[in-house]
């Protein structure tokens, strides 16, 4: 069987495109910031960014065409969103940042043609924000979503929602919510969950405090949010009452590979500039890039880059092929966001004492992609995952073998 590894023109063009709009326009604007978006203007800069974006013919690669993105599957989203992520703003900048980018393909495969009107287009078009409340305070739902406290209750036209959740990215100046609570059984139940479609400023809605974290780059903060007796309208069900954990995975899956892409962008950045910094400095009789102990850096960021990038493929494939690829996407998420983490710590020691300082961009980029062994699902929950379906495999052949 022949694998062919090549994209087709319009996605490489498209790349090309995306890396020029990357460094002529976005690169200048995170540096004079330092990465941080909020400080930089937040929304008033995300939408000057798109609307550059726009005009440079490279806004949202995944959206459909329908709504005004290129319609690129998972597979073709890779290099473009890569390409993307060289520079902290660029998600944002093309409308792929977290949560969005993932609530655009939720929306798209799950959310009625209504729904699709009022809430995926102005999200596709950047004309608003959205946020994904899912994560609550212990003990409710974290790593383990099975234990959902956040209720709805059936009322005559919809359903009304009591719950805290807790570190909802992009909360703060977001246009709507798409809302987990369950809507049957108690927390620890595998089923139970539903999916609610609310306007932001919906009232018995309160967005809290922004939670202080490590990242600077995500608009919107990490925020607490409030639900009560929020009335939703029946209308306002994102797909079937009770099969929210089933739907969860249409986006969680493709969500934590487009994360690997965005952040690859990032670590390739560091490295980049580690690699540029250790072929000029001069030190001990010749460059730092000469020194067996500098090469041995060089060659293990380009092999995690390469091994990342392969992960990744392989997953996307399968998420194009149709499957949820459960296992090929924690095997990725685990491996890339300790690799990436491991890219950049190697370019900040590359360049010694400027790799932490301000004057390169490698301790800023050390602050975002470290959460990512968090985001998304820990590490050691991909792992715990990965290693019971092996072993849930074994035991089952065992049982066939021997029935």
């Amino acid at each position: 069987m022949a694998i062919d590894l090549s994209y087709a023109p319009g996605v490489t063009a498209l790349v090309e495109k995306t890396e020029a709009f990357i460094r002529e326009v976005v690169l200048p604007i995170e540096d004079e910031h330092g990465g941080d978006i909020t400080a930089a203007g937040g929304d008033t800069l995300r939408v000057e960014l798109q609307k550059a974006a726009k005009d440079a013919g490279v806004f949202a690669p995944h959206a459909p065409v329908e709504y005004g993105g290129h319609g690129l599957n998972m597979t073709d989203r890779a290099p473009v969103f890569e390409a993307a992520g060289y520079s902290l703003f660029g998600p944002t900048a093309l409308n792929i940042g977290a949560p969005d980018e993932g609530n655009v393909h939720m929306l798209a495969h799950i959310a009625s043609p209504e729904q699709k009107e009022r809430f995926l287009a102005p999200l596709a078009h950047g004309d608003m924000r959205s946020a994904f409340a899912m994560t609550e305070p212990s003990p409710g739902a974290g790593s383990d979503p099975s234990a959902l406290t956040t209720r709805a209750e059936k009322v005559p036209g919809g359903w009304k929602i009591n719950g805290h959740k807790y570190f909802i990215t992009g909360a703060d100046g977001a246009g709507f919510f798409i809302i987990f609570a369950r809507t049957s059984g108690v927390p620890g139940d595998r089923g139970g969950a539903t999916m609610f479609l609310t306007p932001a400023d919906a009232d018995g809605l309160r967005v809290g405090r922004h939670i202080d974290t490590l990242d600077r780059a995500m608009i919107g903060g990490h925020c607490e949010v409030f639900f009560d007796d929020l009335f939703v309208p029946d209308s306002g069900v994102l797909g079937e009452v009770d099969q929210g954990f089933a739907y969860a995975q249409v986006r969680l899956g493709p969500a934590r590979m487009t994360h690997v892409m965005r952040w690859l962008g990032a670590a390739r950045r560091g490295h980049d500039v580690a690699v540029a910094h250790v072929a000029q400095r001069d030190g001990f009789g010749g460059k730092l890039g000469d020194l067996g102990m500098v090469q041995k850096m060089v060659a293990d960021n380009e092999i995690d880059i390469a091994a990342s990038r392969a992960l990744l493929t392989r997953a996307c494939w399968e998420l194009d092929q149709g499957g949820h690829a459960s296992n090929s996407t924690s095997i990725a998420k685990t491996y890339a966001s300790e690799a990436i983490f491991r890219i950049v710590d190697r370019s900040i020691q590359m360049c010694g004492g400027l790799g932490v300082s301000g004057d390169l961009p490698l301790a800023r980029l050390s602050r975002e992609v470290r959460p990512f062994r968090v985001y998304d699902g820990p590490s050691e929950v991909h792992r715990w995952a990965i290693a019971k379906r092996v072993v849930g495999a074994a035991k089952k052949a065992a049982r066939e073998a021997g029935a």
